[in-house]
């Protein structure tokens, strides 16, 4: 008989209001990043970043009556969100009925995996951060730049 999963605790998270409460116990089954256009547009942001979980080790721990769902009916998907805040809680898929997902950044703590899978890579934005040397912006604490690439002047030297 194969052991069980060894439970590292209990993972929380909340909505931005707080009215919506949940928790999963850890580790997550995985977590990734979407660059779907559905994701990206649920969220308002160049990507989602999702922790996925099987649904029995989800609970909704407050808040149950003030959460929203909308039925994609075209991606086979329903995606939940807070009816008083707005904030993105669940996304489900069809084809994946025993699993639920969590936009990681819902999560207070550590869920125990790390976002090491990339879904729909080929919808990435060129407008996305990349990991480009920043600066900071003169004049303004706490905010940083990505330098225009300086134009590389000819090497006149040795032509004479």
């Amino acid at each position: 008989m194969p052991k069980a999963p060894k439970m590292m605790g209990v993972a929380t998270g909340q909505c931005l209001c707080g009215s919506v409460c949940f928790e999963i116990d850890v580790p997550a089954r995985w977590a990734w990043h979407d660059h779907s256009a559905s994701s990206r547009r649920a969220h308002g942001a160049a990507y989602a970043t999702y922790v996925g979980s099987w649904r029995k080790r989800f609970r909704i721990t407050k808040g149950e009556a003030g959460i929203a769902r909308f039925d994609d009916k075209t991606a086979k998907a329903t995606r939940s969100f807070c009816k008083r805040c707005g904030t993105p809680l669940i996304y489900e898929r069809a084809r994946s009925p025993h699993m639920v997902n969590i936009p990681r950044a819902l999560f207070s703590g550590r869920t125990g995996r790390q976002p090491l899978y990339h879904v729909a890579i080929e919808e990435l934005q060129e407008w996305i951060y990349a990991g480009e040397p920043l600066v900071p912006l003169k004049g303004f604490p706490g905010v940083v730049w990505q330098r225009s690439k300086k134009k590389k002047r000819p090497d006149h030297e040795g032509m004479f």
